[in-house]
């Protein structure tokens, strides 16, 4: 497998593009199944679990083209591609494939809307949590939706296809406020989704959804109404910039001090992240090219955060704001409400010399006059992207194992670090 290895101790200086988001292109991807014409998404990330999403797509029945570059694109320009689901055929999404990739679980909602059918593999457990889908589930039910468990695997059927109904999360649900949004737009009737999901991909995918010719009103917002078409047809989107991809890099130029314009990066997708980072020691402003941000040299302070659904801090930024904090002149204290057990990283930040305690689901972080280099272990995704963070400040050589997490979320990480300054390097691994 790949590694990286990194030289800490450089400033960040430059521009870092911020590609697609992948927690925005995952569902508007999905959304294809919807249709039998062509949906065309611009901005697309090259990441492996939109790879392993078209895959699956594929399994369905969808058509998948790349289009070419266009004259004078840059290499930091996102994909455009083409998904024609012309014809649903194989409702089945498989356990081998849906182990891979929790977000295709989701697939369920439209081959039930248009089809009337999904046989489904249930996704498994996780790394960070369990994460059920019963609330997912549920939102199918309440929709006329009959749901069996079998042998592992979600089998549902909504013969006469599905109604609109009210249904109330009694929790927030990212996924479930997706799955709700597709299966509604396709249902005979009004839907109204209530304590729904927020976050700024709701919106993407709302949007989306309407450019298709759904009607869809009050994404954003705890209450959407959705008012059910009896078809969609094709449309064009492009992919919002990837929030959790911008504060990121934000914090990583916290860590190392530096001026760096994160260019396409939106203020309002990550507010509560660049209040944080703002409060730590970081200038963050607007341009015209999107943020910039700044740390002159000075110390960082601590600062207490607790992850929330959005609009507040959000948990995939969690693990890297716990990797700026163990720099921190003081004690910063970092609570984790969403997702069980994902304090992953503070053992392998330990090895690097972080000073963390866990009581319950919080982490006390003791900041320290330095960080050391050593060899490290990636978990999960944003665990992964914690250590580069800490690596890029660290004294000496780091080596982060089992990159493939970052390849999931990250695109051309190692490009984007060390065209700012960084000295990050991707060593091959043997499998």
């Amino acid at each position: 497998m790949d590694k990286i290895k990194i030289v800490g101790g450089h400033k960040l200086k430059g521009t870092i593009p911020i590609s697609g988001a992948k927690n925005a292109a995952l569902p508007l991807m999905i959304a294809s199944l919807l249709t039998r014409e062509t949906l065309t998404l611009e901005n697309m990330p090259l990441l492996a679990d939109v790879t392993q999403l078209e895959r699956i797509l594929t399994n369905h029945g969808v058509d998948y083209a790349i289009a070419g570059k266009r004259a004078g694109a840059s290499p930091d320009t996102g994909r455009t591609v083409h998904l024609t689901a012309r014809e649903i055929v194989d409702t089945t999404a498989p356990y081998e494939m849906v182990s891979r990739m929790r977000a295709s679980f989701w697939v369920l909602a439209p081959l039930l809307a248009r089809i009337g059918e999904a046989r489904v593999s249930l996704p498994g457990g996780c790394a960070i949590g369990t994460r059920p889908v019963d609330l997912l589930l549920m939102a199918m039910e309440k929709l006329g939706a009959e749901i069996a468990i079998e042998n592992g695997y979600v089998v549902a059927q909504a013969k006469k296809g599905l109604v609109g109904a009210e249904i109330n999360f009694e929790k927030v649900t990212v996924g479930g406020t997706h799955m709700a949004l597709m299966a509604a737009s396709l249902a005979k009737g009004t839907t109204v989704l209530r304590n729904a999901a927020r976050e700024p991909e709701i919106v993407d995918l709302a949007e989306c959804l309407n450019a298709m010719g759904a009607r869809i009103k009050g994404a954003g917002q705890s209450t959407i109404e959705i008012q059910g078409v009896s078809s969609l047809h094709g449309g064009w989107h492009a992919v919002l910039p990837d929030r959790i991809e911008a504060g990121t890099y934000a914090m990583a130029v916290a860590m190392t001090g530096g001026d760096v314009v994160l260019s396409g990066a939106r203020a309002d997708l990550l507010q509560a992240a660049i209040d944080a980072v703002r409060l730590a020691g970081a200038e963050v402003s607007e341009s015209e090219d999107g943020l910039r941000v700044v740390r002159n040299g000075s110390g960082l302070a601590p600062v207490d955060v607790r992850t929330a659904p959005f609009p507040e801090f959000p948990t995939d930024l969690q693990a890297q704001f716990m990797a700026l904090m163990t720099r921190a002149n003081g004690v910063s204290r970092i609570t984790e409400t969403i997702f069980e057990n994902r304090f992953m990283h503070v053992q392998e930040l330990a090895r690097l010399g972080a000073r963390i305690r866990l009581e319950g689901d919080s982490a006390i972080v003791t900041g320290a006059e330095e960080l050391q280099g050593a060899q490290v272990m990636a978990t999960d995704l944003r665990a992964s992207v914690s250590l580069v963070i800490a690596g890029l400040a660290a004294k000496g050589e780091t080596t982060i194992n089992r990159v493939y997490h970052l390849d999931r979320g990250f695109e051309r990480l190692e490009k984007k670090l060390s065209g700012c300054g960084a000295e990050v390097e991707r060593v091959a691994g043997r499998d």
